[in-house]
C-alpha cells in the first residue's frame, strides 16, 4: 500500500501546544548513500589535514602522479569491515598482488601515503631486499626514518623529494611495474 493511501491514524500532539489531528504515517526513513569517486575521497581526505600538512600532502600526491601518471589510485579510510579504526587512511597507488603464507593473496596499492600524528609515511611494497630502501636512500633522504617498506618524515621540507621519488622508480622497477 503507498503511503498516499495509508489510514489516517490520531496524532496526538497535545504535548506540543497543538490540537489533536489525523495524519497519514511516514514511511520509515532510508539512509541515503552517497558514493563518492576515489578521487572525491582523496581530495576530501587531503582537505581534512590541517596545515601545513596539508599542502605537505598535496604536494606529494601531486609529486606521486608525475613519477606514474597511469597509476590506479585507492582510498583507504582504515576502517574494518565493521567500521572500526584498524589503521590511518592512506591514499593508495599502483596494484600489488600481496603473497600471504596460508597461499591466500590480495590485491593491494604497490606505493601507499598516510598522513599520521607525527608527519607522513610513503609505503613502497614489493621489494625483495628489506634493507635495500635504508642502505641505498637512507643518508641522501634527509631527516627520515627509512625501514624495509617504508619512509616517515615530519615535513617534506625536511628530504629531499627527488632521492624519495627515486625510491619510488626503483620499488616500482624492482616489482616490473614500470
Amino acid at each position: 500500500m503507498g503511503i498516499d493511501r495509508a489510514p489516517l491514524v490520531r496524532c496526538d500532539c497535545m504535548r506540543a501546544g497543538n490540537k489533536a489531528r489525523f495524519v497519514r504515517p511516514m514511511q520509515a526513513a532510508r539512509p541515503t548513500i552517497f558514493r563518492m569517486s576515489v578521487k572525491e575521497q582523496i581530495a576530501n581526505y587531503i582537505a581534512s589535514q590541517p596545515e601545513p600538512k596539508r599542502s605537505d600532502v598535496q604536494e606529494l600526491h601531486r609529486a606521486l602522479l608525475q613519477v606514474s601518471p597511469n597509476f590506479k589510485l585507492r582510498f583507504l579510510d582504515g576502517k574494518n569491515s565493521e567500521g572500526k579504526i584498524v589503521s590511518n587512511p592512506n591514499i593508495g597507488y599502483g596494484s600489488y598482488t600481496m603473497n600471504y603464507a596460508d597461499g591466500t593473496t590480495r590485491e593491494f596499492y604497490q606505493i601507499g601515503m598516510s598522513a599520521n600524528t607525527t608527519g607522513i609515511s610513503v609505503y613502497i611494497l614489493g621489494i625483495d631486499d628489506k634493507t635495500y630502501l635504508a642502505k641505498m636512500y637512507g643518508k641522501t633522504l634527509g631527516k627520515a626514518s627509512v625501514t624495509g617498506y617504508c619512509i616517515k618524515f615530519k615535513r617534506l621540507e625536511d628530504i629531499n623529494l627527488p632521492v624519495l621519488e627515486a625510491a619510488i622508480r626503483y620499488g616500482l622497477e624492482a616489482s616490473g611495474k614500470t
